[in-house]
């Protein structure tokens, strides 16, 4: 075997490898100095963390920003990581802190803005194939009119399919809360919806 066969082999191996090595146990190599399990969570993650951020924040170069500074949390952090919840929800808590930080840095009036855009941004969500439907613009404008925190409920839990106990580790409150925010906001929309002639499947 060639040396250069020989090199493309191993590197096929770590690739299969790093497939193979789950989540929680890529974070533990981390917390160790392993640049190659940070490269491989990183791969498996960074654009579903993204497209989270760009829920929050108003450009692409801006959420690019915040991903870098989510996984460098997570080389930092990676060893204070409990394994409570999952690493996905672990990544998506760190997200949200970062782009509220970064929210916070603007004007109220910026921030109100960025608010009110920050799940209409159809990155990778079931409204993508609806979006230039009747019914899709009816929906935006319903959610336009949730306050901000149930607007984050639906993000998590209809577009990023997280469960109520992730949401929870996310934002920062009990399960309960998220499932009373939860009730309301489906509750509204669907409200919204049947002044729009609209049936309720949505909720």
């Amino acid at each position: 075997m060639q040396y250069s066969d020989a090199i493309a082999a191993v590197a096929s191996q770590r690739r299969a490898a790093g497939k193979e090595t789950s989540d929680q146990a890529l974070v533990g190599l981390i917390a160790q100095g392993d640049k190659h399990a940070m490269q491989v969570l990183f791969g498996r993650h960074n654009v579903r963390v993204f497209r989270f951020l760009m829920r929050f924040v108003d450009g692409e170069a801006t959420a690019e920003d915040l991903v870098s500074e989510v996984f460098i949390e997570v080389w930092r952090n990676a060893g204070q990581f409990e394994a409570r919840s999952q690493v996905s929800t672990w990544l998506l808590a760190i997200a949200r802190h970062k782009a509220l930080s970064a929210l916070r840095r603007r004007s109220t009036e910026e921030l109100d803005d960025d608010v009110i855009e920050f799940i209409e941004d159809p990155t990778d969500n079931p409204e993508v194939t609806l979006q230039k439907t009747e019914r899709a613009e009816i929906l935006r404008d319903c959610l336009k009119q949730l306050s901000p925190a149930h607007r984050e409920i639906i993000d998590l839990v209809y577009y990023h399919e997280r469960t109520i106990e992730d949401v929870a580790e996310i934002i920062g409150v009990p399960a309960n809360t998220v499932k009373t925010r939860m009730f309301y906001a489906r509750k509204r929309i669907g409200e919204l919806l049947g002044a729009r002639g609209l049936d309720r499947a949505f909720v």
